[in-house]
């Protein structure tokens, strides 16, 4: 029989630190559940679009030339290849879900040098 999933249940007891984590495969994309309360590195994905979907607290995504806000309740595409990194809004922790391709390539790089 097919069950749902509860990833909320997944996320309630991580309280430090960053948790990401498929919670189901569809065609040929994953969707991770992301609980963070601190920052991720520096990124790009040249193989996949990333889209993100707030479900709790703020999710920034810093960009080279600035950072957008996702809340709950708002979904953010990036195009594959576009530098970001990810971190929570205010010091409190956020929850989103991610969709990307299966096995998608994450490669790390330097921050953007500021000025």
């Amino acid at each position: 029989m097919i069950e749902p999933t509860d990833f909320l249940a997944m996320t309630a007891d991580l309280r430090e630190g960053y948790r990401n984590e498929v919670v189901t495969t569809v065609n040929d994309h994953d969707i991770h559940v992301s609980v963070m309360e601190v920052s991720y590195f520096w990124h790009f994905h040249p193989d996949s679009d990333e889209t993100f979907i707030g479900i709790e607290g703020v999710l920034i995504i810093d960009f080279e030339e600035g950072a957008i806000e996702l809340r709950a309740g708002q979904l953010l595409t990036i195009p594959a290849g576009v530098r970001h990194r990810t971190r929570p809004g205010g010091g409190a922790r956020s929850i989103n879900l991610t969709v990307e391709k299966a096995n998608a390539t994450t490669i790390r790089c330097d921050a953007p040098r500021e000025g």
